[in-house]
């Protein structure tokens, strides 16, 4: 008995001093969790100044979709996206076969689908997705493919280091300049240049076995096919010398790949779609000699597949915007870094950000450090203006980040699938509002008095799990500091066609749309 109470009494002082050092922790630190119900109190709101951005030519390369179509957005204007890949064999040093005839060359590429039903008999519907402007043959586009004619490389070599080669949204001049003016997707099929339209029909394709005349029926989810100029491949490919095929270092020079230009298809209403080209094939099928006979020359059938993405391709997106005059004035002219501005124009592609600064908590930070307050949450709020966005599609999230440094804020750091502030709808579901938590950014700054209170980008969001960064072509000024640059801005932004406008933390704005810094603290007795 004694054994076991004095085992009992060790324990307890264990777990005293256990608990005791934990608390010592949690004081020394003053970032405390409380959990997300804050127990009805009501946070404490700080001024937030934010400003318009412009973004102006930016790194398109590399990335994960590219937009391709003509965007005419009522708020913001029209924006043009042209793409250039570099394209690869699947299979290097292939054996062509002798005498060989070229008899198809068909791109197929995929487009993103929403929505599959499907009935008793197999047949599917689809919707597709990633479609901005509007949906189907109401909405046509003049496409041309061309084979480019400037060769893309991932790197090059300054000053004996190798650094990363980009490629900026205002390029498209300098690829057309240079591109074959040689139509490759010359079918008879107006459908597939003249008047091209992203169909969401399923692709039914039906064969008859030659010899048991049984017919097989092939169904394939909605895609862009484009049947292409034979001769071309004819040449290029098949009667190609053995050496140009051998390696993807080879092939990339001697091929340099496809160029894809859009323009208006006479007075039809126009779209853009997000497409991912990677998964692009180029299919050429021909027939090749076997053997000679005294009977004449057997043949096989035979195909080569090109893919639009091999181990080292490069891609470019080429935005081409004609801003309306209100967006024009809201991110060039009448910007006002001092007192910020009234509404927020955010945009992807070559668009715009907001510039934000928490400078009301900034102000009170050296005594909310003496104060010992724990932070149990901090959000930034932005209401949009639901005015301004009645007839123009939302973006469903926006991201913020470190624009001073150009990194990922302490929140979003550990899990990328939370990278960007989901839209919040209102009772017509209607956008309302972003809420974006910066909880550990602002325990940061109160724990660390070395720590920086940094500007801030908020940006619109294509896809919550991309953090990286593309580069600016020319860095931008943003303060009277020589040493302060806007610089770069995030993928997932440059990737989106779309904007929204929110408000800002003018204090001319009313309090109930107004931009606020909320922080919920636990506040010792």
């Amino acid at each position: 008995m004694y054994n076991t109470s004095f085992i009992k009494r060790i324990l307890l002082a264990l777990i005293v001093v256990f608990l005791y050092s934990c608390d010592k922790d949690f004081n020394a630190i003053g970032d405390g969790i409380v959990g997300d119900d804050h127990f009805g109190l009501e946070p404490e709101e700080y001024s937030v100044l934010a400003f318009n951005q412009e973004v102006t030519p930016i790194q398109s390369n590399s990335m994960a979709v590219n937009g391709l179509g003509i965007f005419d957005n009522p708020l913001f204007g029209t924006t043009t996206a042209n793409f250039v890949t570099q394209v690869g064999l699947v299979s290097y040093a292939p054996t062509i076969g002798e005498a060989p005839v070229i008899e198809s060359a068909v791109l197929t590429i995929p487009y993103f689908v929403k929505n599959k039903t499907t009935d008793a008999a197999g047949a599917s519907t689809y919707q597709l997705d990633s479609i901005y402007g509007g949906q189907g043959s109401d909405f046509k586009l003049k496409l041309s493919v061309y084979e480019s004619g400037y060769q893309m490389r991932n790197s090059y070599f300054a000053g004996g280091s190798q650094l990363p080669q980009f490629y900026y949204t205002d390029q498209n001049a300098d690829y057309f300049n240079v591109a074959s003016k040689v139509l490759l997707n010359n079918a008879e099929a107006a459908q597939e240049n003249e008047a091209f339209f992203f169909d969401s029909k399923e692709i039914v394709t039906k064969t008859t076995d030659p010899d048991t005349k049984v017919e097989t029926t092939t169904r394939v989810a909605p895609q862009m096919v484009l049947n292409l100029r034979k001769e071309f491949f004819q040449e290029k490919i098949l009667n190609a010398a053995s050496s140009k095929l051998s390696t993807e270092e080879i092939f990339q020079e001697y091929f340099r790949g496809l160029y894809f230009m859009v323009e208006k298809s006479g007075s039809s209403k126009s779209n853009l779609a997000l497409l991912d080209f990677s998964k692009g094939v180029i299919t050429i099928k021909y027939k090749a000699k076997t053997a000679s006979t005294t009977d004449g020359d057997a043949t096989e059938d035979k195909q080569i597949l090109v893919n639009l993405k091999s181990t080292a391709t490069s891609t470019a997106s080429f935005l081409q915007d004609v801003r309306s005059a209100e967006y024009e004035n809201a991110i060039k002219t009448n910007v006002n870094k001092v007192d910020g501005d009234e509404k927020l124009y955010l945009k992807g592609g070559q668009g715009s950000v907001a510039v934000v600064r928490l400078n009301g908590f900034a102000s009170e930070l050296e005594n909310i450090r003496k104060t010992n307050w724990k932070v149990n949450e901090a959000n930034l709020v932005f209401y949009i203006d639901a005015d301004k966005m009645v007839n123009t599609q939302a973006p469903l999230r926006v991201y913020l980040y470190n624009l001073t440094d150009n990194t990922i804020l302490a929140d979003y750091s550990t899990d990328e699938t939370t990278l960007g502030g989901l839209i919040t709808l209102d009772s017509n579901k209607k956008g309302k509002y972003y809420k974006l938590r910066i909880t550990n950014h602002i325990r940061n700054l109160i724990k660390d008095a070395t720590a920086v209170n940094v500007d801030l980008g908020l940006v619109v969001s294509q896809a919550p799990g991309i953090g990286t960064l593309n580069v600016l072509k020319n860095k931008i000024q943003i303060q009277d500091d020589p040493v302060k640059y806007f610089s770069q801005a995030p993928r997932t932004s440059v990737m989106s066609p779309l904007g929204t406008v929110l408000y800002g933390g003018k204090s001319s704005i009313p309090v109930d749309k107004r931009l606020k810094l909320q922080v919920y603290y636990t506040k010792p007795n």
